[in-house]
Parts: structure tokens; sequence; C-alpha cells
């Protein structure tokens, strides 16, 4: 009797927790809805643009304008380790705040990583540090569930970086479940960096309750450059519109990279059309997985998006984490947006969408580099030969999906 009251108690306990997180979820997402107003259009900005593959040639290269900073240093990251190449960040910030530099670093709750000794340390030095995307009551779980997952820096007013890389020495191949980090970053010098201020300070005054103004932030004067661009911040809306309307734009091919695909039905008929149409659609993702289940919700996308032609690979030679769409020739989109379900509702994303043949160019012979040489076909018969085992974990992710 005891043991039929005690279980009971458990399953009554387990129900009221499902209810409390449904509630609490289905409330979120209505509220978020609420908010969403019409997306601003963004000005179109002329910068010098630089391509970062690499991490090591990323960081090498941030570092060095860190190091020159005169004025201000404002780092934001998903995700920030205390380990190697995070200490490296770490020690510098802390020297340049010492010699009177105004240096902030944000980071999301999520992939805040930094030690409470360290923390003080850097508080001592003249830091200012915070946190964004603090999950909170009385939306515990959705909070929990709406991070911040944008990458921008921003020097001096002047030099500015978004893009996959996070700071983490798996991001420099030093994971050995991981291997080799693939991802795209890319430095902006000139006009588009006020952009980037503008978001950070945005964020910055969200995460820390104080109002200031991009005013009281000097900067050298930014200056123009050869490459057209805009700058694109998102907050869990307007990703799918626009991402079909550069879409709508291919008239011979289209190069999409991502970690994560779950494209949902809106974009999967779009790339079903286009592959219908003759357009050239080539999707490349991981063939390892850095989540459990993430992965296998792709997978259910893909007969359907095989049998209207779109070729698709998965990267072979490590861990590919880039989030990229090319459009021909001419055209890319390019930031910390993923092909996803949780980048298209839920996260706070920012990105740049370039159009110019030729700094484009290159860089997609780069990313199809990646494509071709990197990677293996995966084909229909692949697909239809999974395990029941891995067919159960595609419905496991697929039912996880909207917070994948």
């Amino acid at each position: 009797m005891r043991v039929g009251i005690n279980m009971t108690i458990v399953l009554a306990v387990i129900a009221v927790i499902i209810a409390w997180i449904s509630i609490d979820l289905y409330i979120g997402f209505k509220l978020h809805r609420s908010k969403i107003r019409p997306m601003e259009e963004s000005v179109l900005r002329k910068s010098h643009v630089d391509f970062f593959p690499r991490g090591d040639k990323l960081f090498d290269h941030m570092l060095d304008k860190i190091d020159k900073a005169e004025h201000h240093i404002h780092i934001q990251f998903f995700i920030f380790r205390d380990d190697h190449i995070g200490r490296k960040f770490l020690e510098l910030l802390k020297e340049k705040a010492v010699q009177g530099v105004d240096v902030r670093l944000m980071v999301d709750w999520g992939g805040y990583a930094i030690s409470k000794k360290e923390k003080k340390s850097l508080k001592k030095a003249g830091v200012l540090i915070k946190k964004t995307n603090v999950p909170s009551f009385p939306l515990l779980f959705y909070s929990m569930n709406v991070r911040n997952h944008r990458k921008v820096t921003v020097i001096d007013g002047f030099h500015g970086y978004i893009g996959g890389y996070n700071v983490g020495d798996e991001y420099l191949g030093r994971d050995p479940d991981l291997g080799r980090w693939r991802d795209y970053h890319i430095y902006v010098g000139g006009e588009a960096v006020q952009d980037f201020q503008k978001q950070f300070i945005t964020d910055w005054n969200g995460a820390s309750g104080e109002k200031t103004g991009e005013n009281k932030i000097e900067s050298k004067p930014a200056g123009s450059g050869p490459v057209p661009l805009k700058v694109i911040p998102t907050d869990g809306a307007h990703v799918i519109e626009m991402v079909d309307s550069l879409l709508d734009r291919a008239k011979e091919s289209v190069i999409i990279g991502t970690p994560y695909f779950i494209p949902g039905k809106i974009l999967k008929n779009k790339l079903i059309r286009l592959a219908k149409n003759g357009i050239n659609v080539k999707l490349i993702i991981p063939k390892y997985a850095d989540h459990p289940f993430v992965k296998d919700a792709a997978f259910p996308y893909f007969p359907d998006l095989l049998k209207a032609g779109v070729t698709i690979r998965q990267f072979t030679e490590g861990f590919y984490h880039s989030k990229v769409i090319v459009i021909d020739d001419y055209l890319m989109d390019i930031g910390t947006s993923n092909f996803d379900k949780r980048s298209f509702h839920l996260n706070k994303e920012i990105n740049c969408i370039i159009e110019d043949r030729d700094w484009v160019l290159p860089v997609k012979k780069e990313i199809e580099k990646d494509f071709y040489e990197c990677s293996e076909e995966i084909t229909l018969k692949y697909v239809r030969n999974r395990s029941v085992f891995e067919r159960g974990k595609e419905m496991i992710g697929t039912a996880l999906s909207p917070f994948m």
C-alpha cells in the first residue's frame, strides 16, 4: 500500500512539473509574439571587410587590435571559457583597463565560464563585466531558453568583429572529441561598426540596467570602405522573412552552411522550389554533433530535399560551426544565426548582408573547398538506411526541435 501511495505522489509531482513547464513556456512564447514589431530597414554601410575561417588567425587579429586600443574595448560572446585562450584575452583586457581604456565584457548566462576568482581580478583591474539573459521568475523555463547568441566586438568605434567563433580552446581545435573547428568570422572596419556599437550598447543597457548612450562612447571617425553591407540584429523574429527574401534573389546557386539544420516548413519548401526550378542548392552540415539529438532533428527534412535535387554534404574533418548563406556569386549572409528554429524564434542574433561580387566570390571559393574537399555526400539511400535507434533519435529530436 505504501509503495502505491509513494508512486502516486511521484506521478503527481511529475504531472505538476510538466504542467508548470508547459504553462511557463506557453505564456512566455505568447508574450514574446506580442512584443514583435515590424523589422526596421537596415542602413547600407561601406566598410573594409576581412574573412576569417580559422580561429588562430582570428584571435591573433583581435588580440592585436585590443592591444592597440586607445579608448574602449567592447566584447560580447555567447561562450567565454576560462581556459588557455580565454585567459590570454582576460589578461590583456585587464592590462588595457589599468591603462585607462574603457573595457566591457558581456557573456550570455548559459556560456559564462569565468571563475569567481578571475571575475574579482577583472573587476579590480577596472574591467566591467555582465551576464546577459539570466533566467528569472516567473517565466523561469522560458527565460532559460532565450539566449543572447550574438558575438560582437567593437574597438575604439572603428574595428568590429562578428561571426560564429566564441572564445575557448575548442575553437582552436583543442577539444579531442570535436577535433578541428571550422567556423567563419568577419572583421569590419569603417561605417558599419557604428551598427555593431549600437547593438552592443543596447544589450549592455539591458543586462546592466544602465542608460549608457552612444554619445557617451567616443570613437575615432569610422571612415568608409569598398564593401557595401547591412548589419541586421534580430530578437527571435524576422529571421525567416530575411532568409526567404535572400533566397528569392537566387538565379543560379545557393550555398547554406550551418551546424544545426532545422528549417521548418516555410524554408524547407522554399529550398525545394528553388531546386526544382533549376537552382543549384547546396547544404553543408557537420558529420559529428556537439549536442544530443540536434543533428538527428535534421534528417526528417532530408528525403524531400534530396528528391528535389538539393545536394547535402556533411563535413568530416572536425566540427563545422559556420553560419553562412551564399547567393550566386555576389550576395552573402554571415553572422551568428543558425538555420534552425532556435535562431528563428528564440535567440538574439546579429548578421551581415554583404552584396559585392569582388568580395563574395573569393570567399565563396573558400567555402566550396569545405563543401567539396572536406565532406562526404548524404544520399537518399544513406538516409533510408538509418537504423531503428537512429530513427528513434530523429523522433526525439523532432519533438525537441523548437528549442534547438
